[in-house]
């Protein structure tokens, strides 16, 4: 099979990466805005080295491309809190760490050919190999945006034509939906998908008993009245220890927020808007946040099982690829693959809609499940070049989000795909809806 298809998926994934960092000012490569992760420097290389340490030195077995970067660059860290991070490397400037990346494009470009040849690993039959490197790649744009969300916005540089978002309301009620008892079908089986990751495999399917949860996610009107009533301050509300974190951090707010002489703002990629004037997008908040509001509201978050219930299920008892069908996604259906550089008011694509009448389940930001990520029945670390990519985080301390967010790239809006983060982790787009 020729590698033209593979060079295009590649092609594109790279020309994404290089629009991201453009938003980045150059005086912004060296700043480290989140203290649990690297400078922006280290993404810059980390993305090449990974595809060259997975695709060239793990899939084809070639020497390294630079054996100091592809070992400096290749792996992140995800400590638990900033005590951990450890000592900074001594890091290279950008123009050598810019050359290493466009050596590394083109050895890859080079070893295509060989990919598409070849089906003796799992790694190189169906080319999963180059998913590995793309989807991957897919991923950190999502990480590099939160981290571009926390720099100051002087240091951002914004696309032409973007301008600053509105979305007031949000104050209306969910909808509650009942969802009668039935099957939940969590993963895919191996012959399903051209490629998954490790934890995406096999397929469980799971008994999910009856149960109610709301139409869409809580906005930040709505959890506007969990901050006024003093929830941040109400440790009743809150797991013992996510109430010492939030102590030791301060947090009186979501990390979004900024009240100045009784004004709260919120901050968006590229500056600050007022609350009101945004008050229908999803909440931002961490695993910890969405428990402490669903305590004070009354409710519950859902379980990985449910939201794949709400989402796929139908009411004749099959399940949808999609939570509004078959059709491929698009625009109409969610707020997803950059299509804004920030969320929409919650509801706003009814076209997304599931059979149980339950709305915006990917798309527009992450959401909380109450589920902590661990392996399916059957687990297997299929990936032999990358062992640790999901047991290293089965570990009761990493919690399911389902759904993706206005960055997440629409190949991985499938059902089976799995993502997580620390409960105590306030930065990813993730939000929450109630249950019960």
């Amino acid at each position: 099979m020729a590698a033209d298809h593979l060079t295009d998926r590649l092609e594109s994934v790279w020309e994404r990466s290089d629009r991201v960092f453009d938003l980045l000012h150059d005086d912004a490569l060296m700043v480290r805005p989140i203290a649990l992760r690297h400078p922006f420097l280290f993404y810059l290389g980390h993305l090449p080295a990974f595809g060259w340490n997975q695709l060239g030195a793990g899939a084809l077995g070639r020497p390294p491309v630079d054996a100091g970067f592809d070992d400096l660059f290749e792996r992140g860290i995800d400590p638990l809190d900033e005590d951990a991070v450890g000592e900074a490397p001594s890091w290279p400037d950008r123009d050598q760490v810019v050359a290493y990346r466009d050596r590394v494009r083109d050895s890859i470009r080079a070893a295509l050919p060989e990919v598409a040849e070849r089906s003796d690993s799992a790694l190189l039959e169906r080319e999963r190999i180059v998913e590995v490197v793309a989807e991957h790649e897919e991923m950190h744009h999502e990480t590099l945006m939160y981290m571009l969300q926390r720099l100051p916005p002087e240091l951002l540089v914004a696309p032409e034509g973007v301008s600053e978002p509105s979305a007031p309301g949000g104050e209306e009620a969910a909808v509650r939906r009942a969802i009668p008892a039935g099957q939940a079908v969590i993963g895919a089986r191996w012959e399903q998908l051209r490629f998954g990751w490790d934890n995406e495999f096999p397929a469980a399917e799971l008994p999910v008993e009856a149960f109610e949860i709301d139409d869409r996610p809580v906005s930040i009107a709505r959890f506007r009245a969990f901050v006024d009533d003093g929830g941040y301050e109400r440790a009743e509300l809150w797991e013992p220890g996510a109430w010492a974190w939030r102590e030791g951090h301060g947090l009186h707010a979501p990390i979004d927020w900024t009240q100045t002489d009784g004004r709260w703002t919120c901050r968006w990629l590229f500056g600050h808007v007022p609350l009101d004037a945004v008050g229908g997008w999803p909440v931002r908040v961490s695993h910890a946040e969405a428990n402490a509001y669903a305590r004070w509201a009354g409710g519950r978050l859902p379980t990985e099982a449910e939201l794949h219930r709400a989402a796929y299920g139908r009411p004749d008892g099959g399940q949808n690829p999609y939570p509004w069908g078959d059709a491929e996604p698009t625009a109409e259906h969610g707020n997803f693959d950059f299509a804004h550089f920030h969320p929409v008011a919650v509801g706003s694509r009814p076209a997304g809609t599931s059979a149980f009448g339950v709305g915006e389940l990917v798309g527009n930001g992450w959401e909380w499940s109450a589920t902590p990520f661990a392996p399916l029945p059957g687990f297997r670390a299929w990936i032999d070049s990358y062992p640790g990519y999901s047991a290293d985080f089965f570990d009761e301390k990493h919690y399911v989000i389902f759904g993706g967010a206005w960055p997440t790239a629409a190949g991985l809006l499938r059902p089976s795909f799995r993502n997580w983060f620390q409960g105590h982790y306030p930065y990813v787009f993730a939000g929450f809806r109630l249950a019960s």
